[in-house]
């Protein structure tokens, strides 16, 4: 009869720290460290960035003259923007803006950037080229752009120069300021997103779309079966950042006709600047600031809502 036995190994001995209770230390000691270094953000983001917001909120409440007696008004600055046909005005100027911006900085960037793909020879020289208008100044560049636009201008001279003829008051003329002002932040702004939707084109697997030429694919139906779904999510980032960015635009309209002629190219940004700046009625301006900050959450909060249609993530 044969007995079979087992030896059991005697438990190994355990490494000081890896039970849960000798993790706890560590985990304290590196949480302290990460607050270390997280702090000089916090406190910055809490000083410049949150502070503000909240004193806006509880100034926009009260008239708050920059000197003298500050009274509680309650909703009564809000009610007095949306009875305001100057206000109304601004908010259809910066939508304006919105609406012509946006669409034309995407659709150029995305063309030029899927024109000069990862196959074409000095797309480098290209990338630098089409971004120095971002590093720029924006002042420098308003600047150079009035220039062109005034009567006289560059633009103005070659026109009666070569066609003999006068060129239209862009900057003084309603019709046309607002195109102007579209037009110059068109060619400062387009390198930023040309960048990034040229990196997102350089992650598209070549096999791939080389596997759907081989199967008939045209250029068209390779962009849009193979390369667009690849690319929506910086497609996405691009478009929500360029909005953004774009309701908060000052220095064009600023510089080039100072919200005019009247107020046809006054936009948000502008009305808060010059009711705090120029009339020092703070309540007011606090008032639009946060009008606009709704605007611009709630419209991103429908991008977001929406990304889930045409955004792909897991391609």
């Amino acid at each position: 009869m044969t007995i079979n036995t087992t030896t059991v190994a005697p438990p190994g001995r355990v490494p000081p720290g890896s039970s849960p209770a000798g993790r706890r230390p560590a985990l304290r000691r590196d949480g302290r460290y990460a607050g270390l270094f997280l702090a000089p953000s916090l406190v910055g983001l809490a000083l410049f960035t949150l502070f503000p917001t909240a004193m806006a909120l509880g100034i926009s409440l009260f008239d708050w003259p920059v000197f003298g007696e500050r009274t509680f008004l309650g909703i009564d600055n809000y009610t007095q923007l949306l009875n305001d046909p100057v206000f109304r005005r601004v908010v259809f100027n910066t939508a304006l803006f919105v609406v012509l911006y946006v669409p034309l900085n995407v659709v150029i960037s995305l063309g030029l950037a899927v024109w000069l793909g990862p196959k074409i020879k000095g797309r480098q020289a290209f990338r630098v080229l089409f971004f120095i208008p971002v590093m720029t100044p924006m002042v420098a560049n308003v600047m150079v752009w009035r220039l062109l636009f005034q009567p006289g201008g560059l633009i103005d001279t070659t026109m009666q120069s070569w066609f003999g003829v006068t060129a239209p008051n862009f900057l003084g003329s309603s019709n046309w300021a607002m195109l102007s002002i579209v037009a110059m932040s068109v060619w400062q702004g387009f390198g930023y997103n040309f960048l990034v939707f040229s990196a997102a084109l350089d992650q598209v697997p070549q096999s791939q779309l080389e596997s759907a030429q081989i199967d008939g694919a045209g250029p068209l139906q390779r962009f849009r079966y193979v390369t667009w779904p690849m690319i929506t999510p910086s497609i996405f980032f691009a478009t929500t950042m360029t909005l953004i960015t774009s309701f908060q635009v000052f220095a064009q309209p600023f510089i080039l006709t100072q919200g005019g002629p009247g107020v046809s190219t006054q936009t948000i940004v502008m009305f808060v600047y010059n009711q705090g700046w120029q009339f020092l009625t703070m309540g007011l301006a606090s008032a639009a600031g946060w009008v606009l900050f709704v605007i611009i959450m709630g419209i991103t909060a429908i991008q977001f809502l929406g990304q889930k249609r045409w955004v792909h993530y897991d391609v």
